[in-house]
């Protein structure tokens, strides 16, 4: 999927979706109008993100971002988008800590104006990752690199993780907490059984994921460690970088009130996905970037917490992302882009090495 052409993520008409985005402008800024409407191409598979720019004279910012619930009408990859969330995780991350995140401007809950929810930011100048091609792939800035600016890049990427599970004040993340009862950990993974339940409902289910779940149990950390507010899809691909350095930290969908290895597990083995395609491909990628040893090595320094159980919170990250893999090789399903296999196992892109993950072999 990485390196295939990009399946469809939306149902909806870009141009009628600019008319009534001016629409809905004009209520809040009587004249603006919405020149050089685009949508992003390289990466997000879930929400939607509209880049637009504002020509008013009272605009907050000329340049802005929309981040749209996504279309309902094409097979969601997840059950619900709580816009509003985000808009206030992303708001108070400004407030409480020097991590760089947009500006955040107008939230809209209604879904008449769209069609959905949705909020408006300041746009963010820069490069970031790309998914499609993976930037593990030869041919793009971050690949051609040297060296030294891609160390530069894997230190400023660590050091937001550790600034953010560091100055954001613990107790106002829990609203982020799921409903249930026990540890942060132990929601967390609940909600991912509950959130997997729900993307085989009425479909085969994997034994491949199930047998990870079980492997967590057989495999829990006899101490959780204390939550953090945790980014979620913490991977570089969600940040716009000046140069080398984090300009700005994008994608909120997923923030929650658990261990900081939920964070540093995620975005460790996020680029092991496209690392182990892109050696599946028969190129080399990027084996000295990233390093799980290096990450977890980098961390500690920066904020005295030596990683824990990173086994654990490695082999979580990949079950969470085949889960969500499993949910979009349905939506191409459902789109016609694929077909399904007699083993639904087949349909989750890095399902051998969640099984090498399983069997103890991968590391």
């Amino acid at each position: 999927m990485a390196t295939a052409p990009r399946p469809r993520t939306t149902t909806r008409d870009p141009e009628e979706l600019g008319r009534r985005l001016a629409a809905w402008l004009d209520r809040h800024l009587p004249g603006a109008r919405v020149t050089g409407l685009a949508a992003p191409g390289s990466n997000g598979m879930s929400s939607e993100t509209l880049l637009f720019d504002v020509d008013h004279p009272d605009a907050p910012v000329r340049g802005c971002a929309l981040r749209l619930a996504a279309d309902p009408a094409a097979y969601t990859v997840f059950p619900v988008y709580d816009m509003a969330r985000q808009h206030r995780v992303m708001r108070l991350v400004g407030e409480h800590t020097d991590v760089p995140v947009p500006r955040v401007l107008w939230l809209e809950e209604d879904p008449e104006p769209l069609g959905a929810p949705f909020f408006v930011m300041a746009r963010a100048e820069g490069r970031v990752p790309p998914d499609v091609m993976p930037y593990t792939y030869e041919g793009n800035w971050l690949h051609a690199a040297t060296d030294a600016e891609r160390d530069l890049l894997e230190a400023e990427s660590v050091s937001v993780l550790a600034r953010l599970h560091d100055q954001f004040p613990a107790k106002e993340a829990e609203f982020l907490l799921p409903e249930g009862t026990g540890s942060p950990l132990r929601r967390h993974v609940d909600a991912q059984r509950a959130y997997y339940a729900w993307v085989v409902e009425g479909i085969a289910p994997s034994p491949l994921i199930e047998s990870a779940f079980a492997w967590l149990e057989e495999h829990w950390p006899a101490d959780e460690g204390p939550a953090v507010l945790g980014w979620g899809d913490a991977r570089i691909g969600n940040i716009v970088y000046d140069g080398f350095t984090p300009a700005a930290v994008l994608d909120w969908e997923m923030a929650s009130y658990v261990p900081r290895e939920v964070d540093l597990g995620w975005t460790v083995y996020l680029h092991r996905f496209f690392q182990d395609l892109t050696v599946g491909f028969g190129q080399p990628g990027l084996p000295g970037f990233l390093r799980r040893d290096a990450v977890e090595r980098r961390y500690a320094e920066l904020t005295g917490h030596t990683p824990r159980d990173m086994e654990f919170h490695t082999l979580y990250a990949a079950l969470r992302h085949a889960i969500v893999m499993l949910r979009i090789a349905y939506r191409q399903a459902h789109f016609g882009e694929v077909e399904v296999p007699g083993d639904p196992d087949a349909l989750i892109l890095h399902h051998a090495t969640l099984a090498a993950m399983v069997r103890g072999t991968y590391w």
